[in-house]
């Protein structure tokens, strides 16, 4: 059961790093997309950088994901091993990984909505003037079709249904 564990710890691993690898392949096109649109809005595309706003593999958008898919092939190569220390760690971590999707999912759903109203708590009438739902879905429609909501959907299907499989092996062990 230990071994099913660490195949889901992997493949959770290379789901999460799916993210940067997007970004970096298509985050230059779809921050020309959201530029052209904030344009067409009459908002100064600079007011992104400006706001620490990106969709190229920068930031979080890359330590976040490569750091969780360490910790996960880290935990693997420990349970691989028969190392007990690494079904202790992945008890604590792989409830702390389903945990943190959970938040990445509800940020996905709810996007449009708290950065409009991150927009609004800066004050900025620039900021306000932005249809955000508009702008979000110009940056979106330049990544391929099969990233959203496809990748993304499999993405948390691997990372909910790989965590409760580790936590079950666990259990079974």
């Amino acid at each position: 059961m230990i071994t099913a564990a660490a195949i889901a710890q992997i493949l959770i691993a290379l789901a999460f790093i799916s993210i940067p690898i997007v970004r970096h392949r298509y985050g230059k096109a779809a921050e020309a997309a959201a530029h052209a649109e904030l344009t067409r809005q009459g908002v100064r595309p600079e007011v992104l950088a400006e706001n620490g706003m990106r969709f190229d593999a920068g930031g979080h958008e890359t330590w976040a994901p490569v750091g969780i898919a360490s910790v996960m092939t880290a935990l693997a190569a420990l349970n691989l091993a028969g190392n007990e220390g690494g079904v202790t760690l992945s008890w604590i971590f792989q409830i702390l990984v389903l945990l943190a999707n959970g938040v990445i999912l509800y940020s996905n759903l709810t996007a449009a909505t708290s950065i409009t109203a991150a927009f609004a708590k800066k004050g900025d009438p620039e900021l306000a003037r932005i249809d955000v739902k508009r702008f979000l879905d110009a940056a979106e429609g330049a990544f391929p079709r099969w990233v959203m909501p496809y990748l993304q959907n499999a993405r948390h299907a691997i990372v909910f249904g790989g965590s409760l499989l580790v936590l079950i092996a666990l259990i079974a062990a």
